[in-house]
């Protein structure tokens, strides 16, 4: 068998798999999250809720990464969450005036839009 030409580090580095690869950047992912989680919960129990949700669009946003879901499904996903939303909010009594763009409860109606 013929040794490997080139330098010691480049023959290393192609010995290692793509898959190895990927186990490594999703453990490497799955450490970051933990980590936003622990940062999210510290934020939250010292009253800084703003930032808090901030740093839960983040955590979102990795965890789609993780479950490789396609914007597609996303998309798929917030359009049933607001079909379901003006279901609800349909009068039960259909002689009465529609509200305002008060949902539920007396809480602001919010759609979700996907921003790419």
């Amino acid at each position: 068998m013929e040794k490997p030409t080139g330098s010691p580090g480049f023959y290393l580095a192609s010995s290692v798999t793509e898959k190895t690869l990927v186990a490594n950047s999703e453990e490497r992912l799955l450490s970051i999250l933990a980590t936003l989680e622990e940062c999210q919960a510290a934020l939250v129990a010292s009253g800084n809720r703003e930032t808090a949700q901030l740093v839960s669009v983040a955590i979102l946003e990795l965890r789609i990464k993780l479950n490789r879901i396609a914007d597609s499904e996303l998309k798929a996903l917030c359009d049933a969450m607001v079909q379901d939303e003006e279901l609800s909010e349909q009068p039960r009594d259909p002689k009465s005036p529609r509200g305002s763009s008060q949902g539920q409860g007396g809480r602001p109606a919010v759609s979700l839009k996907l921003v790419k």
